[in-house]
């Protein structure tokens, strides 16, 4: 079936917090440019929720709204970190066999078909590229050092002048992937905003590695920012004043590094219903509760509907077949947190199966079990 204009828009603004430049893709859309998408990941730990069935659901949309997409495993950028001890050779080995097998689940998971999926590993896309170390300059001429400083991690611009060198070269080779694959549409979550804008903030400076529509005029690439996953932890102050919303917001997202808080895609039945039963769900509140939040980009996304099961005494059996459904009823105190936990956790349950069984058998096991042994190490 043909998509209009207005249907692969809605498709690929769906359950997303932020496009930059959608006039421009709207634009792009009625022209019928090719849409070229990445979205690039550190190898850092397990894969959690977050950055697996979120970003993949979301993946799922540009695909079917005929959008080319293409994940970029960033070994080197994962390098300049200091992840995973630092060694390339063993991120490298990680990003192919594990964190790649885990977004093919992921992307099963959500419904979609992992054999579409194209990757590149930032060590092929550098190997003897001498296009794309002249892209990474010509982008740092066009930038001042100030604003890269601002664009590195937290942990980087909380060193200060200690900070080690090479991460001042992570931001202009992150903006500079984007421009020697010529992708229009990067995508990426919240935490990836300041580089984003940077290339666009470059894009009709740059000579060797523009970015061309069909008309042959140079143009910015769009950015679009997935949701920001809640983990399952409180807020470090309850109720949340709305001056420190956002603030809070990125300290209680998803992490791997709170592994009780997360739930990772290939976590047992068991561990599943453990985290939920301890998640932060105050009763009626809809702000900053991270359970309705994986209700909405996780749930409903997949499953379209979501069924609570409880005893007549305590009001019956509900449907939702939309989030805005829950919320209603869940902000009237019609829904009680524990019925709420119980269902959320047999829909994930569900849901993570294909990645349970991807990652129970053959060399993904293995991958998973070196990948453990790394984490504890660390």
């Amino acid at each position: 079936m043909v998509m209009s204009v207005d249907e692969r828009l809605a498709l690929i603004k769906r359950n997303t917090d932020e496009i930059i430049g959608e006039e421009e893709l709207k634009e792009m859309l009625k022209r019928g440019e090719k849409l070229k998408h990445y979205i690039g990941f550190e190898i850092s730990g397990k894969v959690h929720l977050g950055t697996g069935i979120v970003c993949m659901s979301k993946v799922k949309d540009f695909m079917e709204a005929g959008v080319d997409c293409s994940i970029f495993l960033a070994d080197w950028h994962t390098w300049i970190n200091d992840k995973l001890g630092g060694n390339p050779e063993t991120i490298k080995k990680i990003a192919v066999g594990y964190f790649k097998e885990a977004l093919k689940a992921s992307l099963k998971c959500s419904g979609g078909n992992p054999e579409k999926l194209k990757f590149i590993l930032g060590s092929d896309l550098y190997s003897k590229n001498d296009l794309y170390w002249t892209t990474v300059i010509e982008i740092s001429k066009h930038t001042s050092l100030s604003r890269m400083l601002r664009s590195i991690t937290i942990m980087g611009r909380e060193e200060g002048e200690a900070v080690d060198f090479a991460k001042l070269i992570y931001p202009p080779m992150q903006v500079a992937d984007i421009f020697i694959q010529r992708i229009n549409l990067a995508h990426g979550g919240l935490d990836q905003r300041k580089a984003q804008v940077i290339a666009r903030d470059v894009a009709l400076k740059l000579s060797f590695s523009p970015l061309i529509n069909k008309e042959g005029k140079q143009i910015k690439p769009i950015a679009i920012h997935s949701h920001l996953l809640l983990g399952l932890g409180q807020p470090p102050m309850w109720p949340v004043s709305k001056d420190n919303m956002q603030e809070v917001w990125s300290a209680l997202k998803m992490s791997k590094s709170k592994p009780d808080t997360c739930i990772f895609i290939h976590d047992s039945p068991t561990e599943i219903k453990r985290k939920i039963e301890k998640a932060f769900c105050p009763e009626g509140e809809i702000e900053f509760n991270p359970v309705l939040d994986w209700c909405k980009y996780v749930v409903f996304p997949i499953k379209k509907r979501l069924e609570i099961i409880r005893e007549k005494k305590f009001g019956g059996n509900l449907k939702f077949d939309n989030y805005t459904e829950l919320e209603k009823i869940y902000k009237e105190k019609k829904l009680h947190p524990l019925d709420l936990k119980k269902s959320v956790t047999e829909s994930l349950i569900e849901i993570l199966e294909p990645a349970r069984k991807h990652f129970s058998q053959g060399n993904p096991k293995q991958m998973l079990e070196e990948i453990e042994k790394l984490i504890i190490v660390q």
